[in-house]
């Protein structure tokens, strides 16, 4: 699995996730703590955090954790081409 963030001036570098899966408290570690919080740090109060309906972006502990530090989120489907600006270049 890959993980990738994208904003109006940029995109982070390709996150790889190796051995194993990817689950709440995994996703929080090497995702949201280190990536998204940075960001809505950079960008303040106007950041709306886009993900989809993956299961470990679903968690509570998840929910919890962008509860904390501020992180409004965008809901939308999981697995959507039609939503996904990676293969919509």
């Amino acid at each position: 699995m890959v993980w990738a963030g994208i904003m109006i001036n940029g995109r982070t570098r390709l996150h790889v996730v190796v051995n194993g899966t990817m689950m709440g408290q995994r996703y929080i570690d090497e995702v949201l703590l280190p990536y998204v919080r940075l960001f809505r740090g950079a960008v303040g109060d106007k950041f709306v955090f886009m993900d989809d309906n993956a299961t470990c972006h679903r968690t509570l502990a998840v929910q919890d954790c962008l509860d904390s530090e501020g992180i409004r989120r965008l809901v939308w489907p999981a697995r959507s081409p039609d939503l996904n600006p990676f293969q919509n270049e």
